[in-house]
């Protein structure tokens, strides 16, 4: 195989680098500064580096430095494994580790295409990160909601008023919020009648407990708005706060929806909504099964792909 030293020079079609005379080397080439053609591209680019936190081996994978978890057990065969910590690589006990090195060796490219999948994925998780204070901003619908810290906020007594400890929270559209007016500036503004100088927390709390008000009055929408088009009755719909499930149904007619899809636009929404109520017809994922959902929501397939692809905010 090519090393990626090689697969980089075919990509720019660079002339082949001529041998220099022993009697005269190069002269040196500052590592910074401006790239020039005839500097090699490892004094430019500096190897990536992947490090696990339990590493106890370490090895060179398509010229990058994989610093990895190495575990031995009862199994039959060489494992690897690429989760949010890095790489941990599991083999039998009478495997040699030469053997080891040569099958990570022959899974290289896999090994740190994935490992920077992962690296990513987490740079985006600490960038939704939320620092909840005045102007902060979260997703709502698809769309940016800003929150503004309002004191001034008066109660309003609905359906039996506010019990103690309540804060009131209310959505202005661009219309109450003149001054969100821009071309690209998000038009939706969450008032929360708390002091400027309200804890991080009290802030959070305040505003996932109007998400999740927002999320059974949305879900309840969307399952009676799908139910009759499927030919299903659902009789009890409760919020989940799981980590990586989105919904389930119970052949009783009991949905569970994750109160967080509310972050999503309600395409999205809707496609796991009939997904759940797919499954009082259909309690499997069998063809019979996706035929049932594509026939209320035909592009499910591409509005699935988002629920993987979207990095949500972090609440915690």
């Amino acid at each position: 195989m090519r090393s990626f030293l090689q697969l980089a020079l075919d990509l720019f079609d660079a002339a082949p680098v001529q041998a220099q005379p022993t009697s005269a080397p190069p002269p040196a080439v500052p590592v910074h500064g401006p790239f020039q053609p005839e500097q090699p591209i490892a004094s430019v680019m500096a190897p990536a580096q992947f490090s696990h936190p339990r590493a106890n081996r370490q090895t060179r994978l398509c010229d990058a430095h994989v610093a990895y978890e190495f575990k031995r057990g009862k199994r039959r065969t060489i494992g690897m494994q690429v989760g949010p910590d890095g790489l941990v690589v599991s083999a039998p006990r009478w495997v040699p580790l030469y053997e080891v090195e040569a099958a990570l060796q022959e899974k290289a490219n896999w090994i740190v295409r994935k490992l920077d999948e992962m690296r990513e994925r987490r740079l985006r998780l600490e960038s939704a990160r939320i620092e909840w204070r005045d102007g902060s901003s979260f997703p709502f619908l698809g769309e940016t909601v800003i929150v503004v810290l309002d004191p001034t906020q008066t109660y309003r007594a609905v359906g039996g008023g506010l019990k103690a400890g309540d804060v009131e929270v209310v959505l202005h559209t661009d219309a109450q919020a003149t001054n969100l007016t821009l071309e690209g500036v998000p038009r939706l503004t969450l008032h929360i009648g708390l002091p400027q100088h309200a804890e991080a927390a009290q802030i959070r709390d305040a505003v996932q407990a109007w998400l999740m008000r927002q999320a059974h009055r949305i879900f309840t929408e969307r399952l009676q708005h799908y139910a009759p088009q499927l030919g299903v009755q659902w009789r009890k719909l409760s919020l989940s706060s799981a980590g990586t499930r989105w919904g389930s149904a119970t052949s009783d007619g009991s949905i569970r929806l994750n109160w967080r899809l509310v972050h999503f636009r309600q395409s999205v929404i809707d496609y796991v909504v009939a997904h759940e109520l797919s499954h009082l017809r259909v309690m499997d994922h069998s063809p019979r099964f996706w035929d049932t959902v594509r026939s209320v929501v035909p592009d499910y397939q591409s509005l699935r792909g988002e629920l993987r692809d979207d990095t949500l905010p972090r609440w915690h």
